[in-house]
């Protein structure tokens, strides 16, 4: 009995764009309650071995592509039934996409299109003004920066350690007057948080604004599983795998620069 459980059990690789220590990795983990995991799935959190710290930069954020196709490329061989990339950027998103056949799925744009469903025109709330470039690129290529409000920064540098712990008072309530602000003076009728680190303050908003407040990392989880309970994945027409690969390419990245040179 116990084997046949086993057997049929579903595993999504959640993989997190930047290198994180066991601790951290534990904070991201608890952003998916258990009780809104279905039965039969298992979530494995992983971190990239190398890159940027905070993506803070287009330099960083092609550190993540690179690092997170590392991470996933060999996850439909591991046995996993899907990937899921734990951040707002959608890093590595369309390569693991082009290499895997196994749904692949990013919380960027998977909050904008369900934002999208639920409302007319959404705001982004970020905790910092250097993420602003993560959300152009996943706008842009899902064409939906028409259906934008505004992106509201509170301007606190993130955590990847810590998260929100120890700044609630100070944090939740400025994110609580800059959603306020994007439905009075923006116009927008859907709130999603720019993080997956933010998902602390995940409660606390929906409970104080009357709007729709979207949870990017437990949207592409639940995303996940819905693919996997419908049997669908990318298409790969519209995804299509490398003609030739190279196996170098697969290979741990190690990749050092010398930026004072």
């Amino acid at each position: 009995m116990a084997g046949r459980q086993i057997d049929q059990q579903r595993r999504i690789k959640m993989i997190l764009p930047v290198p994180m220590t066991p601790e951290a990795l534990a904070g991201f983990a608890r952003q998916i309650p258990p009780h809104l995991v279905s039965s039969g799935i298992a979530v494995d959190f992983v971190a990239v071995s190398g890159g940027g710290a905070l993506l803070d930069s287009h330099y960083e954020s092609t550190l993540a592509d690179a690092f997170v196709l590392e991470a996933g490329a060999s996850a439909e061989k591991e046995g996993y039934s899907a990937v899921c990339v734990n951040s707002m950027s959608d890093s590595g998103l369309s390569a693991l996409r082009s290499l895997l056949t196994i749904p692949v799925v990013g919380p960027g744009a998977a909050s904008l299109l369900l934002a999208c469903m639920l409302g007319k025109k959404f705001s982004i709330l970020t905790m910092w003004d250097r993420w602003a470039h993560l959300y152009d690129k996943v706008l842009a290529e899902q064409g939906l920066t028409h259906r934008l409000a505004s992106i509201r920064s509170i301007g606190v540098r993130p955590d990847t350690i810590e998260l929100l712990s120890g700044k609630e008072e100070f944090v939740f309530p400025e994110l609580e007057r800059e959603g306020r602000a994007a439905l009075e003076e923006d116009g927008a009728d859907v709130l999603i948080l720019g993080s997956t680190t933010m998902y602390q303050a995940h409660e606390f908003l929906a409970e104080r604004l009357s709007v729709p407040v979207l949870n990017p990392g437990l949207i592409a989880f639940k995303l996940c599983e819905t693919l996997l309970d419908l049997g669908l994945s990318h298409s790969k027409l519209a995804y299509r795998p490398p003609e030739r690969l190279s196996p170098l390419a697969l290979e741990p990245l190690h990749l050092k620069f010398d930026l004072n040179r």
